[in-house]
């Protein structure tokens, strides 16, 4: 059969979600877990790589499997067997045509960033940090130059493994809470580093250094050299992909409650 999960994890000791030697990554732990409960090795696929220090709060993988166990199982025993920083959220039974990545309509990220002169303590490693005061208005104008498909080479990491640097941006909403400002994101799928070099073009606009129609001419340079560098991955959120309703998976991640309130 195959199974899908629901995983929620903190970032911070993991370096990213891939596999790697060391063993210290969000997979190895995950499988490491789930081989453990089924007694035999199973391999994920997930919907989206994370980085180092990149949180999610529904990252959806799938599994193929001969082990028969209810949905309720697959989230209870692996969470008995996992770290206290990640857990299994939800278990479904699916098809075998679902594909956690090929089938996702979109893909959803929230950044939250603290504005402070101090840094952050209590929120070390759940948010970003700027100490300039930043300006609402002008991120809002910058947004509307990326919204659109759109080649987006000056946002992509130098070692991005993707086949083409053309991708849909449906949305990016702005909103602030106090001193905590979340920015959330929504897109077909997502170059290496792309949320993180926006991120640093959008702080640059906002914090005054350059004004909004600068946006437009880092995306047109097609060139990372004419971007702003890029931000900290603290503070950033996998919220998880969209499927169709027909999938019956879980849309909404009740973690997303634990952030700071949502953008109208």
């Amino acid at each position: 059969m195959r199974v899908a999960l629901g995983v929620s994890y903190n970032g911070l000791r993991y370096h990213g979600w891939q596999s790697q030697p060391s063993g210290q990554t969000v997979q190895d732990t995950l499988e490491k877990a789930l081989s453990q409960f089924a007694n035999q090795r199973i391999s994920t696929l997930c919907a989206g790589r994370t980085d180092t220090g990149v949180h999610a709060l529904a990252q959806v993988v799938h599994f193929d499997t001969d082990v028969d166990r209810t949905e309720q199982a697959w989230v209870r025993g692996p969470n008995a067997l996992l770290p206290h920083d990640m857990a299994v959220q939800w278990a479904r039974i699916v098809p075998a045509s679902f594909h956690c990545r090929a089938s996702a309509l979109t893909r959803r990220y929230v950044y939250v960033v603290l504005q402070s002169p101090v840094r952050p303590s209590l929120d070390d490693g759940r948010v970003g940090w700027v100490f300039s005061q930043l300006a609402l208005a002008p991120m809002q104008e910058a947004v509307a130059h990326l919204l659109g498909e759109h080649d987006f080479t000056s946002f992509r990491a130098s070692a991005c493994q993707a086949l083409s640097p053309i991708k849909r941006l449906e949305r990016i909403d702005i909103c602030r809470h106090g001193a905590y400002w979340r920015f959330e994101f929504e897109a077909n799928a997502f170059l290496h580093h792309m949320i993180r070099n926006i991120m640093g073009c959008l702080l640059a606009v906002g914090d005054g250094r350059h004004p909004p129609q600068w946006v437009a001419q880092v995306l047109a340079a097609r060139d990372r050299e004419a971007a702003a560098p890029t931000f900290s991955p603290h503070g950033l959120y996998f919220v998880g992909p969209r499927y169709d309703a027909h999938w019956g998976l879980p849309d909404q991640p009740v973690l997303l409650d634990g952030l700071p309130g949502a953008c109208a």
